[in-house]
């Protein structure tokens, strides 16, 4: 054995299970590592002494870790040793909180992972106002196991129990931005003032705190630590709104050491921009490929906590994409092995979206001035489904007087993308894609649409029927003309080419990782933004000016 051949995984196991499909990669143990890093000691003290050393660092997943060091490489392991176990305090605890905004505007719904069945514990949240009175709400628990599972690797070497994911809804919230007394948040017992009274009226925020608790059979109750987050703004207020928007981030591991399916490269960089703007951010819409864990199941646990700083303090929407839902036979639209077996289920349990039925993972959400409208690439959205009626009915809805701001989101490029493989079957969008839809965003004036699926950043014109309705620009004013269509899947996995050529509609273009934000600073003005992951700055910007007398003019199809 010789360094470069050996690798300390934490885990322990042997067998060698041959791959079950294309998804699953070396090494081929039965077991599926946690992670992996390649024992490689270069340096003169080992050269002498023959010892060395790694890090790995370990997070909470429910169960005792060992090491395992192997040699022969990832083709042929050969397992030398196992270590110890290493065992967390209380390996059962809630952990990695993620919230999201729930099915009412003054609802926030906090989703969280323990090792607590509902025969254990009693799941619930303790919440309320800062230095305020604190209530507690409780929480339903779900879970699945390895026959929920649509194949392998998911169900076979892939397959690691979730733990138990629990959900509370904390309703009756207070709008974001309120006069408060004396810089306290009211409550609603709190909010008549004594006629002696002089109040000193002060425009603050209203933060809430929470923590998640399990109460077991013998009354104690096993506490998280404490989180806060800011209610969300009344559906039409006039306040700065702030959300980032990306697709395609993945995980991957602080350490350094590798996981199955390692090819997102810029996903931290994403997330640590991301954490270093958090004041300035009040949601967050992840489109579809989440983690790519793809059928090897610890990688969610792994993900959740990359991302509870962020979805611990802001709503964190997602949107479900291939490596989430394809699978064949399954009823997805496509039947590739995207999903590694999942089959949607991991990404409906682990994240809550406040959908009529999650398994379809379409659904509606208002934020402030801004109505999102989130599709669901993996399902027909053509003319008569189901899915189609949705996005009619989430576009048709809006009352653009009190939220101006329309957007549509969705995983794969149902609009524009000069993305190589598009422009190879001259396509250049999902076929079947914005042949259905286009006339839907035309009528009802949407002013965006995003996606993700393509690991690149693009932004097109106004653009309708694959021609410009007006060139592109910085800055954009009067009446809705067409939407323009923004491709931000380049958050995290390994980038796409475009095609060489120049494409009438495609304005700028950018092969690197990153993401955008959109700020709506009132009724009248929005601004979008693409950062680079690597270092935040902006490369990309364009900002809209409309009144609403714009927003109910007349341009190409879209009055009657």
């Amino acid at each position: 054995m010789t360094g470069s051949e050996s690798s300390l995984l934490p885990i322990s196991g042997a067998a060698i299970c041959e791959p079950e499909n294309k998804r699953q990669y070396p090494p081929v143990l039965c077991t599926a590592p946690i992670k992996y890093q390649f024992a490689k000691f270069k340096n003169d003290g080992y050269g002498k002494s023959g010892k060395g050393y790694l890090k790995l660092q370990l997070i909470n997943q429910r169960e005792d870790f060992s090491f395992a060091l192997f040699s022969g490489g990832l083709l042929k392991p050969k397992l030398i040793a196992v270590s110890n176990k290493v065992t967390f305090v209380n390996p059962k605890a809630p952990v990695y909180p993620r919230l999201a905004q729930g099915k009412s505007w003054n609802e926030m719904t906090v989703t969280w992972t323990s090792g607590y069945d509902i025969k254990e514990a009693v799941p619930f949240v303790e919440w309320g106002e800062k230095a305020g009175r604190q209530f507690l709400s409780p929480a339903g628990t779900l879970t699945f196991d390895r026959n929920s599972m649509c194949g392998a690797p998911a169900r076979t070497v892939g397959w690691r129990h979730p733990g138990y994911i629990h959900t509370s809804y904390l309703k009756d919230l207070w709008p974001d931005s309120m006069y408060v007394i004396f810089l306290s948040c009211l409550t609603p017992s709190e909010s008549r003032i004594h006629p002696d009274t002089q109040p000193t009226w002060l425009l603050q925020h209203c933060r809430y705190t929470y923590r998640l608790g399990h109460r077991l059979p013998n009354g104690t109750r096993v506490w998280s630590k404490s989180y806060s987050f800011k209610a969300s703004p009344y559906p039409g207020q006039d306040s700065l709104q702030r959300v980032v928007i990306f697709g395609d981030m993945g995980k991957a591991e602080a350490d350094g050491s590798n996981e199955y399916n390692n090819f997102q490269p810029g996903s931290l960089n994403t997330t640590n921009q991301i954490i270093r703007d958090l004041d300035n951010i009040d949601m967050v819409v992840h489109i579809g490929d989440i983690c790519y864990a793809n059928g090897y199941l610890s990688q969610w646990d792994q993900f959740t906590a990359q991302i509870e700083p962020i979805a611990s303090t802001v709503p964190y929407m997602i949107g479900s994409g291939n490596h989430e839902r394809d699978w064949p036979g399954t009823g997805s639209f496509y039947g590739n092995l995207d999903s590694g077996g999942e089959c949607g289920v991991p990404a409906q349990t682990v994240f809550y979206t406040p959908a009529e039925n999650r398994a379809n993972f379409w659904y509606a959400t208002d934020y402030g001035m801004f109505r999102f409208c989130i599709a669901h690439t993996e399902e027909d959205w053509r003319p008569g489904t189901e899915q189609y009626k949705f996005i009619e009915h989430c576009l048709s809805s809006v009352d653009r007087q009190k939220q101006p701001w329309l957007i549509f989101l969705a995983h794969r490029v149902l609009g524009y993308s000069s993305n190589s493989y598009y422009g190879f079957e001259g396509t250049f969008e999902e076929p079947m894609g914005r042949e259905a839809l286009q006339e839907l965003w035309q009528k009802y004036k949407v002013d965006l649409a995003f996606y993700g699926h393509v690991h690149n950043y693009e932004r097109t014109c106004p653009v309708y029927q694959s021609q410009c309705v007006v060139n592109a620009s910085n800055h954009y004013s009067g009446p809705f003309q067409a939407t323009t269509h923004v491709v931000v899947g380049g958050a995290g996995a390994s980038l796409s080419d475009f095609i060489t050529s120049k494409i009438q509609w495609s304005h700028f273009r950018d092969f690197d990782h990153g993401f955008g934000k959109l700020t709506a600073f009132n009724h009248s003005s929005l601004l979008f933004e693409y950062k680079k992951s690597r270092d935040g700055n902006v490369y990309d910007h364009f900002t809209i000016s409309r009144d609403y007398r714009d927003v109910l003019a007349c341009s190409i199809d879209n009055c009657p």
